[in-house]
């Protein structure tokens, strides 16, 4: 056996002795040195999860309002997976707000007045997304014209393009109960429990399969103890939520009882039973699980990676970056079609101003604030979940303390700053570091 991987055997088994021990003293070491990924976000969730539960526990902390907050999110968070790959590149693109809206015109369009079946309709909304991905990612690729550049001209024209298809003032009402029932319906209680043993198992799985490799490779792997512990973080943590979200939540008004559960509103006027985990979030899941995986373990996502690290290496080392640069902006505007579809869903119906007043910001906002960085070359999907949620919690908390939209548009404005100073200010410490 080599010293090299002797060394590497014995790091391996002192990690397993003091596996927890260990793995903290490494992270908050790389904490140290600037890589703090996602942990600014995560602690800002935690303090404004207890804020708004402390100054208005009557109303925020509710059933009811965490599942409305998690529906108010998720077009959001899907954008933000989206801006993602453009960030890592170093790019911008500014159109992906009314990208969505344009696709979800189309949408809505091809479901009201071509007469068109739901699933070609979707197909048909998602490829309007993709084929102005490609159109913006060639202008920047290959004419070389800066992104801000081409993706302002698109967040102008697109909004023509929508008052053309809709008109002005003009809305038109989305007709499909199976996409309406993504943002609208709850899945069973049992299907909640079955999605959480369903992702608890998979992470647990694939996490310890790395593990195993690596060691098999003879490199340094995590400590067991900590694989477990993460393990049984996240299914708790996931319970909760299941949990939360399988209670009864009915809206409670004056003069109406709620109905017996799965029994439609009689004459009468009772409210139905609301409870179940939201279709929406298994969107979310599915997208995040498919989008890690290739960012992580294909050499597709890790030359997006080498092309906003260093965009001449990255050329130098035969990477096509005019190729990655291309369809990471079809994967941007792609997925900002998927948010449209969410959007239109969530309001029932497509207008002019779908995908507009913040949503853009909102976006780009959630994936910075998430931990990704503005210059490129780190970041990852779950950064636009964390930094999602953070966007959605402050969205929906701070009109329960204060209706002045004064104030909040400059609470919202102030978290981007600190996330977008943070992100400056770790880059220079891993730099000097």
């Amino acid at each position: 056996m080599s010293s090299t991987q002797a060394t590497d055997v014995d790091v391996t088994a002192a990690g397993d002795t003091d596996g927890i021990g260990a793995a903290m003293g490494s992270y908050f070491n790389r904490v140290k040195g600037g890589d703090v990924g996602s942990l600014p976000a995560v602690l800002g969730l935690i303090v404004l999860i207890g804020l708004f539960s402390a100054l208005k526990p009557e109303t925020f902390f509710t059933a009811l309002n965490f599942a409305n907050l998690l529906n108010q999110g998720t077009a959001i968070i899907v954008l933000a997976m989206g801006l993602v790959f453009v960030l890592l590149l170093g790019e911008i693109d500014l159109s992906a707000g009314f990208t969505a809206g344009t696709a979800a015109a189309v949408l809505a369009v091809a479901l009201s007045s071509w007469g068109l079946a739901w699933p070609l309709a979707l197909i048909l909304g998602l490829l309007t997304g993709t084929v102005i991905g490609l159109s913006i990612g060639v202008l920047v690729a290959r004419l070389g014209i800066p992104s801000f550049v081409v993706t302002l001209a698109m967040f102008l024209a697109l909004q023509g393009v929508m008052l053309l298809i809709i008109g002005e003032g003009g809305t038109i009402t989305l007709r499909s109960d199976e996409l309406l029932a993504v943002m609208n319906k709850n899945m069973p209680g049992w299907a909640g429990w079955l999605l959480w043993a369903v992702v608890t198992a998979g992470y647990a799985w694939v996490s310890l399969r790395a593990i195993t490799g690596r060691r098999k490779a003879g490199l340094r792997a995590t400590a067991t103890s900590v694989w477990a512990a993460k393990t049984v973080a996240v299914a708790v943590l996931l319970g909760i939520g299941v949990y939360l979200l399988n209670m009864e939540r009915e809206i409670v008004r004056p003069g109406k009882t709620a109905c017996l559960t799965n029994e439609p509103p009689d004459p009468v006027g009772c409210i139905p039973v609301l409870k179940g985990v939201p279709w929406a979030v298994l969107v979310v899941l599915v997208l995040l699980v498919g989008l890690t995986f290739v960012l992580s373990r294909t050499s597709f996502g890790r030359h997006i990676y080498a092309v906003g690290g260093n965009t001449e290496a990255a050329r130098r080392a035969g990477i096509s970056v005019k190729g990655i640069k291309i369809y990471c902006f079809m994967i941007c505007s792609t997925l900002a079609a998927v948010g449209g579809v969410l959007i239109a869903s969530r309001d029932n119906s497509v207008s002019p101003t779908t995908g507009g007043a913040q949503t853009l910001l909102f976006a780009v906002g959630a994936a910075v604030i998430g931990g990704t960085s503005l210059f490129g070359g780190r970041g990852k999907v779950m950064d636009a979940v964390v930094g999602g949620l953070v966007i959605a919690v402050i969205a929906n908390g701070l009109p329960l303390i204060t209706q002045q939209s004064g104030i909040q548009y400059i609470v919202t404005g102030l978290v981007l700053l600190v996330a977008a100073s943070v992100d400056a200010i770790s880059r220079k410490r891993s730099t000097t570091s």
